[in-house]
């Protein structure tokens, strides 16, 4: 057996009994549900017990409704109303509290989801990151809007405000960072939040729980648990959410839509499906694109939006492409997530090998072979990511968003094929574009700008930086998400104007002396 080091082993039980509602940790009693890790702590394998989450129901969900609702005051509640300043000493001393509680998080990160050691650590290091650069882009932001202008006789001040309550859902594979990059503009714009954790990747938040008790005032941010349709769904039917923040399922995401009695009212920030292309020229550096291809398809199992799902290989290289390709798949680690080396972890999700062996077992009926020799071996948590060509539109794996270890590779011998594939995709978010001619590649890339939003050349796709907005086209993205553009689509452009002569100036500058509005001054923000 593979000894767990001592400080990731699993010593007690985290019974997640408390939510936070209101400001106050309320003591949970009712019906619970267990959470367990596929990552077996035994030398006879069986999922590990982690501990337990509150199975919540309607009666809570309305509870978060009215406490949210409360805190925002149709406008006039303290946290939307609170100067830009406050706001940030709020978040400044949240980030602080959560900062100790790194091991913690890092160590439920690896259990729950089986994140590799180091991406445990790069998740809440850059999660930190995001709330820091957050804040500086808010007092710049602040900066920028503290004065009046004056445009043809109207003086004005232009302003970013809060919409209203926030329904904060976030995706179990990145469970802080990405929720995070929805609850923390969310939040810190002055949008009171309701936040339900991911069906995976839950106790993680439990150090993080008093932390936001004690920054944050009553109401402003509200966790609950549960199952999306025992929770989420009474949410929404209230009315009374006015942004839908989600990064998941487009299913999902509809479906909380419908339950909403006023869509035409309901801002909807979205992350959703993507099935990003690799489209490797023949001119491209064999060594450079088979690496960015392996990591971008199988980095965390592939279990990313932004992972390579399915690469397209100009014919005249695939031969030598697939067999080097493969014989790098094959000499990736698997192991625990804190074992040293490590690459391929256990999948969170117990299902999730026997759907990646249907996709193989279509792919293998419909002409496809798997190329690389360790490609669908099992064990009880995992399945060893199969490299399948030639993959063709006939195939499962060719539509689906696999999301895990399994990597479809297509040739070509006319580049329109994958644009026209890409143009007939319901999705459009990146692409890794591997070639070096620039006659070649100039076209393209106009071309490909307008089928995704994001084009790597010789890289593969990925999120960060996070100062560059995230988004897509189609069924991939409602929304853009960057530190930048995260604070615009958690807030609306109001002013206040007056028309510009001496009885309205000296009641103007009387609020700019006395400093009692929180929305009319000047004030910078160092």
């Amino acid at each position: 057996m593979n000894t767990i080091p001592e400080e990731f082993q699993i010593t007690a039980l985290l019974n997640q009994d408390t939510y936070l509602i209101n400001g106050e940790l309320k003591k949970w009693e009712g019906q619970t549900t267990p959470v367990f890790s596929t990552i077996s702590s035994t030398d006879a394998y069986g999922p590990t017990l982690l501990g337990s989450i509150p199975f919540m129901g309607e009666a809570e969900a309305n509870e978060a409704v009215q406490a949210a609702s409360e805190a925002y005051n149709n406008g006039q509640g303290l946290w939307p109303t609170m100067k830009v300043a406050d706001r940030i000493k709020c978040m400044e001393r949240f980030v602080e509290q959560m900062k100790t509680t790194r091991s913690e998080v890092v160590k439920l990160l690896m259990w729950e989801i089986g994140k590799s050691l180091g991406d445990s650590e790069k998740e809440f290091d850059r999660t930190v990151e995001y709330i820091y650069d957050t804040i500086t882009s808010l007092k710049e932001l602040n900066t920028r809007s503290a004065f009046f202008s004056k445009v043809q006789g109207i003086n004005a001040m232009v302003r970013r405000g809060p919409l209203g309550v926030v329904l904060c859902l976030g995706p179990y594979n990145y469970p802080l960072n990405e929720t995070f990059s929805l609850l923390i503009p969310a939040l810190i714009m002055g949008n009171p939040v309701i936040f339900k954790p991911a069906k995976h990747g839950v106790l993680l938040i439990s150090p993080l729980l008093e932390a936001f008790r004690n920054s944050f005032p009553k109401g402003a941010i509200n966790i609950v648990y549960g199952r999306g349709r025992e929770v989420a769904s009474p949410i929404m039917k209230s009315g009374k959410v006015d942004i839908l923040a989600l990064i998941g399922n487009s299913k999902s995401a509809i479906a909380l839509q419908d339950q909403h009695p006023n869509k035409n009212r309901l801002r909807l920030i979205l992350g959703l499906e993507a099935k990003n292309p690799a489209i490797v020229l023949p001119d491209a550096d064999l060594d450079l694109a088979i690496q960015e291809c392996i990591a971008g398809s199988l980095s965390f199992n592939g279990q990313r939006c932004t992972a390579l799902k399915i690469i397209y290989v100009h014919e005249s290289i695939a031969a030598e492409f697939n067999k080097r390709f493969a014989a790098k798949v094959d000499a990736l680690a698997f192991g625990n997530p804190w074992e040293k080396g490590v690459f391929l972890t256990p999948l969170p999700e117990k299902d999730k090998p026997a759907y990646i062996q249907e996709l193989i077992d279509d792919a293998l009926v419909n002409g496809a072979s798997i190329i690389n020799e360790k490609g669908g071996q099992t064990t009880p948590n995992a399945i060893f990511p199969a490299v399948l060509f030639p993959v063709n539109k006939a195939m499962r794996v060719y539509h689906e968003e696999q999301f895990g270890p399994v990597v479809p590779i297509m040739t070509f011998s006319e580049i329109q094929e994958p644009l026209n594939d890409m143009a007939e995709s319901n999705y459009g978010q990146q692409v890794s574009l591997f070639g070096k001619d620039i006659t070649t590649i100039a076209p393209l890339i106009d071309a490909l700008v307008n089928l995704v939003c994001r084009v790597n050349l010789n890289s593969s796709c990925q999120r960060g930086p996070d100062v560059f907005p995230f988004t897509g086209r189609k069924d991939s993205a409602v929304g853009t998400l960057s530190i930048h553009d995260a604070l615009r689509s958690f807030s609306i452009r109001t002013f206040v104007a007056s028309k510009d002569n001496a009885y309205n100036n000296e009641i103007l500058q009387a609020l700019l002396n006395s400093k009692e509005s929180n929305f009319i001054n000047t004030d910078y923000i160092l």
